[in-house]
């Protein structure tokens, strides 16, 4: 009797190892893929925002973007967005130190980005997704272009200032983008991460605003000649928007931009940020998301899954 008892007993203790050998092996998948949603704050920097010179405060729009990654190395992983940005700035905002209060610009840009990255993690990421850890830092770099579609809000509107050429400058509405930056994962579970992460978009443009110039000197003359002949008008009315160059009805005053040889300012309040390099546009975002890891069997896993009252969804 107590032989049989032992055999059962270590029958048993046998069949509960491999039991628990087998629900432990289902989450031993090295899942190469994963996909991500993520969403946050963007903010711009250019002419019309200031940050780092004055004390302007932040003044944030929203993004909102979807990822695939793959991990290719012990510690990296290639990555793909596509995002959905707003960014925008307004002189009325602006500290009264940076000058730029008289010219009562505005602009919104609401534009898609797509973006090819590399991220590079502190700790492992190739290796069995149970096994991952719970905290793990990364940076990232990568290129990508983004649309370019300035509007400033005139009278109620919201008027789309690239065709106009305000500058007399017919610039791309495709910018190239040089996106770098750094995040923190969370693992939630063997399918999920929670994710935190700061990135900036360097660009090779200053026209993400639509203004680049420091006066309209260079072309005023053009501007006024469309806006007399009335073939074109809006470029001077959207061009020069300060007060004291305007009519009493709203209307740009010919005569006095003419006599100041073109004056009315566009740019940044600093003349002495001539140099091309210092003037280019960036863009900011932090984003919130989360990151799910595919594998075969995720579809059989309870959150997928629901067996309830004698229904089964796969």
């Amino acid at each position: 009797m107590n032989r049989f008892f032992s055999l059962a007993a270590f029958f048993l203790l046998f069949l509960s190892g491999d039991i628990f050998a087998q629900s432990m092996y289902r989450f031993r998948f090295e899942e190469p893929w994963s996909f991500s949603l993520q969403a946050g704050p963007s903010q711009y920097f250019g002419d019309l925002y200031a940050l780092w010179q004055y004390s302007e405060g932040i003044q944030p729009d929203y993004n909102a973007a979807m990822s695939a990654r793959y991990t290719f190395g012990t510690r990296l992983k290639a990555r793909a967005d596509v995002t959905y940005y707003q960014i925008s700035g307004q002189d009325v905002k602006a500290d009264p130190r940076s000058g730029r209060i008289p010219r009562d610009l505005n602009f919104r840009g609401r534009n898609w980005e797509a973006a090819f990255l590399v991220e590079y993690y502190y700790k492992p990421v190739k290796l069995y997704n149970i096994t991952r850890e719970f905290i793990n830092p990364y940076l990232f770099f990568g290129i990508g272009a983004t649309t370019n579609n300035p509007k400033t809000l005139y009278r109620d509107d919201w008027v789309a200032l690239r065709p106009l050429r305000t500058e007399n400058e017919l610039y791309s509405n495709r910018v190239m983008v040089f996106p770098m930056g750094l995040g923190l994962k969370y693992k939630v579970n063997v399918y999920m991460d929670f994710f935190v992460e700061g990135n900036y978009r360097f660009t090779l443009s200053d026209y993400l605003d639509d203004i680049s110039s420091y006066n309209i000197s260079g072309y005023y003359e053009e501007l006024i000649a469309d806006y007399v002949s009335g073939e074109y008008p809006e470029r001077l009315r959207l061009a020069v928007r300060q007060a004291r160059y305007l009519l009493p009805n709203g209307e740009p005053d010919v005569e006095r931009i003419r006599n100041s040889r073109g004056a009315p300012r566009r740019g940044s309040g600093d003349p002495r940020l001539d140099e091309p390099e210092a003037r280019y546009d960036g863009y900011f975002t932090l984003n919130f998301g989360a990151e799910i890891y595919f594998s075969q069997d995720i579809w059989d896993n309870w959150i997928f899954r629901h067996r309830g009252r004698g229904f089964r969804f796969w």
